[in-house]
């Protein structure tokens, strides 16, 4: 019994050693921000699926495009980041995360406008299929770009 609470308490703080690093220049920039990012992205697919969930938390303002912006950011610097673009010029990375970014970005938005039109007025159901779309594109996304960087190890 000892050993498996030892082994809980290794999984627990290397889960919070990988989620709460360092304060530092690189990690507000390659870890807090893109998870500031991907917390805006979630809350921008309820946002596009159930707009009335969002308004009634935020009455006063229209959130979407703070949301938007923030999701756009996170997702160019974590790309900018990536093995893949290590040796790529300055200009370059900039212009291949911006690419990336909002490809994604967009692509999502479009992806929930268009579901939106073809799901039952549901309210639970289109939330639940906001977050479920979204973590998708974001768990594959993730895969990709973690698939292509290990070629590039592999290239080199």
């Amino acid at each position: 019994m000892a050993k498996s609470s030892t082994d809980l308490k290794n999984t627990v703080a290397s889960a919070f050693s990988k989620i709460f690093k360092p304060v530092n220049q690189s990690n507000i920039l390659y870890h807090y921000t893109p998870i500031v990012g991907l917390t805006s992205y979630t809350v921008l697919s309820v946002n596009v699926m159930n707009p009335d969930l969002i308004i009634s938390v935020f009455p006063k303002r229209d959130i979407t495009n703070i949301l938007l912006v923030n999701s756009l950011v996170g997702v160019g610097l974590h790309v900018y980041n990536r093995p893949i673009l290590t040796d790529a010029a300055p200009k370059s990375k900039v212009m291949y995360c911006a690419y990336g970014s909002l490809l994604f970005s967009f692509g999502s938005v479009l992806l929930w406008a268009v579901l939106r039109t073809i799901v039952p007025d549901n309210k639970l159901l289109t939330t639940v299929l906001g977050l479920a779309s979204g973590f998708t594109l974001t768990a594959v996304g993730k895969e990709c770009l973690d698939f292509v960087d290990s070629k590039v190890k592999s290239v080199k």
